[in-house]
């Protein structure tokens, strides 16, 4: 269910009450209690001692989360409301999967999602763990940030991540990200006009490193989702944690454009020098469009934000002028080279409206706020 504004992508629901994450809203300016849930409640603002304000919770609540008297209660501001959540201890969430008839890809796939959604420890367990599974396991692990085997035998694998969450940086992360994706559009460029099989298979591995913070952005994202004090620990707000996890994704399919560039000129020549103009000038395009829409989404000043960002968005319109050109030069090509040759042309448009998408999450969040 939606919760509001702030937290528009939870989607979190509960027994009974359906409450998102189990969390109370105070509004400042009524001192009335709203608990977002199927059937909400609310509370009337006491104030005892002339000058202290207290509430009652609600006992169902209270009770399903084992709290009672001389417990302790987290506050989490969040602008004009207030956030209340149980004080957790620190301890590890583990998470058990059955992986009997799991392999290769699919078994990779498994750990990652284990490690997205934010087990600390996972175990991974079937009668017979064999050597090939081992070698996706490990495989998938190397992908991760922070992810290690703890502990091996014959029928499971203990894998545990290693990293505080309140040492890894969103921003960090997407700001790197902007540069391997980049620049490994410009590589896989470079290596089709030059005819460099080698920069090209450098630029394929890569895309492992974009992937890699891919995958940690959003294990920090739904961190931050399920408990507020992991906003409170990374110095986020929820909502441009949202916008960073959103840009991400776009940087994330850059850098998939980017190998898929560099796969197809491993087995192209060099273009015909009529069509090297018109394409370094689309990768140009393409790129700048990618680097204002990301220096709007980290701009703090939001008129100035607002301005990159429309700049961006008016300048994904010009890109169809220039993928009709790059067309108009190979169309005469041998069929099987114009064909692949399309395909690039096809991902560095896409990659232009990937920054065009990145521009528009970066005007919503320069955006008045209600």
């Amino acid at each position: 269910m939606d919760i509001c504004r702030d937290f528009r992508s939870i989607r979190l629901p509960f027994p009974r009450w359906g409450m998102a994450c189990d969390q109370i809203y105070i509004f400042q300016h009524t001192f009335i209690v709203r608990v977002y849930s199927i059937n909400m409640e609310t509370r009337k603002v006491q104030v005892t001692g002339g000058s202290t304000y207290t509430v009652s919770l609600p006992k169902e609540w209270a009770t399903r989360n084992d709290i009672s008297g001389g417990n302790v209660i987290e506050f989490h501001p969040q602008e004009d409301s207030l956030l209340l959540t149980p004080r957790r201890d620190e301890e590890k969430i583990e998470g058990t999967l059955d992986i009997t008839g799991l392999e290769g890809d699919e078994l990779m796939r498994a750990v990652v999602t284990m490690y997205v959604s934010g087990f600390d420890i996972i175990t991974l367990e079937t009668s017979q763990v064999t050597a090939a599974q081992r070698r996706s396991i490990r495989d998938a692990t190397q992908g991760l940030v922070g992810l290690e085997v703890i502990g091996e035998t014959s029928s499971r694998v203990r894998l545990q991540d290693l990293l505080d969450s309140s040492e890894l940086s969103m921003h960090n992360a997407v700001t790197r990200m902007r540069l391997v994706s980049t620049t490994m559009l410009a590589d896989a460029v470079n290596a089709l006009i030059e005819d460099d099989d080698e920069l090209a298979a450098d630029v394929v591995q890569r895309d492992d490193d974009v992937d890699r913070l891919w995958s940690m952005v959003s294990r920090v994202f739904r961190s931050v989702l399920r408990d507020p004090s992991a906003a409170a620990e990374i110095g986020l707000d929820r909502e441009t944690c949202f916008d960073y996890h959103s840009s991400a994704r776009q940087l994330e399919r850059v850098g998939d454009h980017a190998a898929k560039i560099a796969t197809h000129a491993r087995t192209l020549g060099a273009p015909p020098a009529e069509a090297v103009e018109a394409m370094q000038a689309l990768h140009d395009e393409a790129t700048e469009i990618i680097e204002m829409g990301m220096d709007a989404l980290l701009e703090e000043e939001s008129e100035r934000a607002t301005r990159l960002a429309n700049d961006a968005r008016e300048r994904v319109t010009g890109i169809d002028e220039l993928a009709r050109a790059v067309d108009d030069q190979i169309r005469e090509l041998e069929p099987q080279q114009a064909q692949s040759l399309g395909l690039i042309v096809d991902s560095l448009s896409r990659s232009a409206d990937y920054g065009g998408n990145v521009a528009e999450t970066a005007l919503q969040n320069a955006a008045p706020k209600p």
